[in-house]
């Protein structure tokens, strides 16, 4: 039903910028909340920033808060996480997650992840 899949994962240097994709399919982006999450090498996966379904506010961990942007295109179905200011410690796996419910956050579609490589 529905599919999330991630892109724009690479290999940037520190102090660069990606972008990463994440395109859903089987739900409209304005009917669900989206999130971000990583995972670093080693470590259990962390939230990283969110956006509501209705009112497109984004919210965000501290570690990224003034870094990172979450946004979306709904002609395109798409949220997008740009990373800015881009350091060695964020690197990880980056996964995009989608809550459908109604009446609460639960996560419960998820993409593949794409890899986020930030060398020193």
């Amino acid at each position: 039903q529905v599919q999330l899949v991630e892109s724009g994962g690479g290999l940037v240097q520190a102090g660069g910028s990606l972008t990463l994709s994440c395109t859903i399919s089987g739900r409209t982006v304005s009917t669900c909340d989206v999130a971000w999450f990583r995972q670093p090498p080693g470590k259990e996966r962390e939230f990283v920033g969110r956006i509501s379904r209705s009112s497109a506010m984004s919210y965000y961990a501290g570690s990224v808060k003034g870094r990172f942007t979450i946004s979306r295109d709904t002609a395109k179905n798409t949220v997008y996480l740009q990373t800015n200011s881009l350091k060695p410690e964020d690197t990880a796996v980056y996964y995009c997650a989608a809550s459908v419910s109604a009446s609460y956050i639960r996560w419960d579609y998820w993409g593949q992840g794409t890899q986020v490589t930030v060398s020193s």
